[in-house]
């Protein structure tokens, strides 16, 4: 390799970005200072639009139009990244340098089969022969955990799991034994046990290798986890940087010490405990099952027989008033299919009864059972019209449930109430954060003043300062309505937090519901003993 064993793999030395704007330039980060040796993991942590992502993609020379580099240079061993031409770069993309994206799925060209892909790394710039490359890739594939290495290969990306691609891109980025590799949040797309998973690979991986590793991540436990060193970023500036211990114990700048008190400790409640689960809960859901795949004309013709998927086997449960019900699992255990049956989107067998009214199929869903049931979707982007107003946007529920008299006023009382400004009516949701669209989201759910409302994965998104003052915001709300919640989530120590009662899923099984205060009893069933073992708590690293 290029360096020697005391000389950095990577060194950031006063380093600038600016983006050329109509209002002037925007500094993206600020007089930058790193480094990160040989077999050394630096984690780079930090609020969205910090400058994280920024830095991952000035060192891969990734950069827009109207980028400009002020002062500072880039090394990777003793070349001058920012001196390099794209051809160069291409060169050393995949051989000395890889990174790992947040999400795989936009990671992988989807036309393509897994195996060409990793194939093609390996060819490019391992001098491979494509037969001597497939067959690497299938020793690359078997080194990260998958069981079948040989059909993974011949497989499309949309025929595995989330975390199954997230292997197949940490194979590849390992592929040409590199001296640094850049990891972009590489966890935040997948589920609790998954993320472990995937995480104890690239610790071991990395111990193998020696690599130099950037770890980017706003999960702060995760990161006392990997890394050796954590650098603070906050507006481009790097405001604290030490070792993890010194960070978690003893912080010294109050922006560290923001972020590390969001970060969401079992240990510190949030609600009271005395919300008493009824005899007449608000909503009962009895033997709910969902199932996809229905007979098509074709087969109906031929008599061929139609693959059902099971979605939720006989699911039971109920929610008091003023409940918080926690609902978690792994990816595909049926949490959202049971959301959205519940909503209406999607088709059932059993009955749901609610506030004493009985729903066997989506026709006993009237108007006033939409009224009081609300969902509130995980990516607000996909929930938001884009081409409406936040005014427009909020106004829908008002004309549908409520009374539409002074229909301005409401909506900017409705914004003040989610922490928003009144003169944000007149954007669009292309101009908000993550946060304040999530925001308007929750305004919208609670327009038709509901007494259930069902938050599906809606933190996940979002970074650990902005998860906790939507949390706050959410609670305060359920304080002033007394609306119950039925969270889901897989973040345990989030949901251990808030909720009054967890109920676990399994592959679309109900597994048990538990007290929040009692999850982590040996008396639990082994999967939930699997989860709570999975999840990553900073605090208790240190304590």
């Amino acid at each position: 390799m290029a360096n020697s064993e005391n000389k950095p793999v990577i060194s950031i030395e006063s380093y600038a970005l600016d983006y050329d704007t109509p209002n002037g330039p925007y500094h993206a980060l600020k007089d930058i200072n790193l480094s990160i040796s040989r077999g050394e993991i630096l984690g780079l942590v930090g609020e969205s639009g910090s400058g994280k992502t920024s830095l991952a993609w000035s060192i891969m020379r990734y950069l827009a139009k109207n980028a400009r580099e002020p002062s500072g240079r880039i090394l990777l061993g003793s070349d001058n990244l920012l001196e390099m031409s794209e051809r160069q770069m291409e060169a050393i993309r995949g051989r000395r340098i890889s990174m790992v994206f947040q999400d795989p799925s936009t990671s992988l060209n989807p036309t393509l089969s897994l195996g060409t892909q990793l194939s093609e790394v390996l060819v490019r710039h391992g001098g491979l022969t494509r037969q001597q490359a497939w067959k690497e890739g299938e020793a690359r594939l078997a080194h990260v955990g998958l069981k079948t290495p040989s059909q993974m290969m011949n497989r499309m990306p949309h025929e595995v799991s989330g975390g199954e691609k997230q292997r197949v891109v940490i194979a590849s980025a390992f592929a040409c034994n590199p001296e640094c590799i850049i990891f972009d949040e590489p966890t935040t797309a997948l589920d609790v046990i998954t993320s472990r998973q995937i995480l104890d690979l690239f610790m071991e991986l990395q111990a193998q290798t020696g690599v130099a590793s950037l770890y980017i991540s706003h999960d702060l436990a995760l990161v006392a986890r990997t890394a050796s060193r954590v650098a603070v970023i906050k507006r481009g500036d790097i405001v604290e940087h030490g070792t993890v211990k010194e960070i978690f114990t003893n912080p010294q700048q109050a922006y560290t010490r923001e972020l590390i008190a969001a970060v969401p400790d079992p240990a510190r409640r949030l609600v009271k405990d005395d919300v008493v689960t009824t005899e007449k809960p608000l909503v009962k859901v009895e033997n709910v099952s969902v199932h996809f795949g229905r007979k098509s004309f074709l087969g109906a013709l031929t008599g061929r027989k139609a693959h059902r998927v099971t979605g939720n086997n006989a699911v039971s449960l109920s929610v008091s008033p003023g409940e918080i019900l926690g609902i978690v699992g792994e990816s595909g255990s049926g949490k959202s299919t049971l959301a959205k049956a519940m909503t209406g989107l999607n088709r059932f067998e059993g009955k749901i009864i609610f506030d004493g009214r009985e729903i066997r199929h989506l026709g006993d869903m009237d108007n006033a059972y939409r009224k009081d049931v609300q969902i509130i979707f995980q990516h607000p982007d996909a929930s938001l019209n884009p081409r409406q107003k936040i005014s427009e946007i909020l106004s829908r529920p008002i004309k549908l449930f409520g009374d539409s008299a002074n229909l301005d006023q409401q909506i900017g009382d409705m914004l003040e109430q989610v922490r928003l400004p009144r003169t944000h009516a007149n954007r669009y949701p292309h101009q908000l954060s993550g946060g304040e669209k999530q925001r308007v989201a929750i305004a919208r759910a609670f327009a038709s003043k509901p007494k259930l409302v069902i938050c599906d994965e809606i933190t996940s998104a979002l970074d650990v300062s902005v998860q906790a003052s939507v949390v706050e915001l959410l609670l305060e709300l359920q304080k002033a309505s007394g609306t119950a919640y039925l969270f889901i989530t897989h973040d345990l120590n989030l949901i251990r937090q808030i909720a009054h009662r967890i109920a676990i899923m399994y592959r679309g099984d109900l597994v048990e519901i538990v007290k929040a205060d009692e999850i982590d009893s040996d008396k639990r069933a082994e999967y939930t003993r699997k989860l709570i073992a999975a999840v990553p708590r900073a605090a208790a690293q240190y304590n």
